[in-house]
């Protein structure tokens, strides 16, 4: 099996609990996924299976997600999973205030993850020394927010917002949720998530793990091939002979080859490679010898 699965991941799972949960459905090992989803939320999981894995790198990074933020609520966690160290009873803000604040996480911002995440420190994850009870200290990062945009206040239950998120990779939006509260005065943590793209599937068009078990049973599942996933990437496509000398590991001249997109080639970019009957190889970048472009194979998949 060679391709990819947009998976929409149940609450309570593990990331890592739907690769065992694949594993045994699509009998094989070979399975990866492209982006840690907290247990509690839910959403796009993209999947790669067999070879696929070790594409995952090269699909689109952006990022996009359904929040909703609980104010007046601060937890330990920076969402509703921790244990609550903070409540304000009396909450006046208007739609005109928390738009306003949102807007100062748009653009590149530093963001301090939360103490409960999985990255790691001296080789341990942080929630594993968070649990223990031993003082975290979490360096910030660099992250980036193209869109936040406030679509709903519900106050059937407290004060919630649901918030659109599109991000790049590794934005915490738990983190986000705490900080919006904090800039508020009142105190923030998440009370739910859904991710609704990543790495160029949408939640549209995504499949449960059910979904998936009655495909398999009835013969009928199929796997998003890889050149639609890395349908961003420029191409380039090789003759029968060139083909074979790529797969070898061998160079071969651009100047031979058909490529999609030659306007906007690019030395530092990663070129997806198919043979001229159509099959993908692999990934490939470019190379140049003795003033001569040539196209070098990054990933052979075949």
């Amino acid at each position: 099996m060679f391709g990819f699965i947009n998976l929409n991941k149940p609450i309570g799972f593990t990331s890592h609990d739907c690769i065992a949960k694949l594993r045994k459905l699509l009998d094989t090992r070979k399975i990866g996924h492209g982006g840690t989803l907290d247990p509690e939320a839910t959403g796009v999981l993209p999947i790669a299976v067999g070879k696929a894995t070790r594409l995952l790198q090269f699909l689109p990074e952006p990022k996009a997600y359904l929040a909703r933020i609980r104010l007046g609520i601060t937890t330990t966690t920076d969402d509703l999973a921790g244990e609550v160290v903070g409540r304000v009873e009396q909450i006046d803000v208007s739609s005109e205030e928390i738009s306003d604040r949102l807007n100062n996480f748009i653009g590149e911002i530093e963001q301090i993850p939360p103490a409960y995440s999985a990255i790691k420190k001296n080789g341990k994850k942080l929630y594993e020394l968070a649990r223990k009870g031993e003082e975290v200290v979490v360096e910030p990062r660099i992250i980036t927010v193209s869109k936040i945009e406030l679509l709903k206040i519900d106050r059937t239950d407290g004060w919630e917002l649901e918030v659109a998120i599109n991000c790049g990779p590794g934005t915490y939006i738990r983190a986000i949720a705490r900080d919006l509260g904090n800039q508020l005065g009142v105190g923030g943590t998440l009370a739910s998530l859904v991710r609704t793209a990543s790495c160029g599937m949408t939640l549209e068009n995504s499949v449960t793990l059910a979904e998936i078990d009655l495909q398999l049973q009835q013969q009928t599942l199929t796997l998003i091939p890889p050149e639609r996933a890395l349908h961003h990437l420029n191409s380039v496509t090789l003759t029968e002979t060139d083909a074979r000398k790529w797969c070898q590991g061998q160079l071969v001249d651009l100047a031979r080859a058909i490529v999609s997109q030659p306007s906007i080639l690019d030395q530092n970019s990663y070129l997806a490679t198919h043979s001229e009957d159509g099959t993908f190889l692999g990934v490939s970048t470019l190379y140049e010898r003795n003033n001569i472009l040539k196209i070098k194979p990054k990933i052979v998949c075949i």
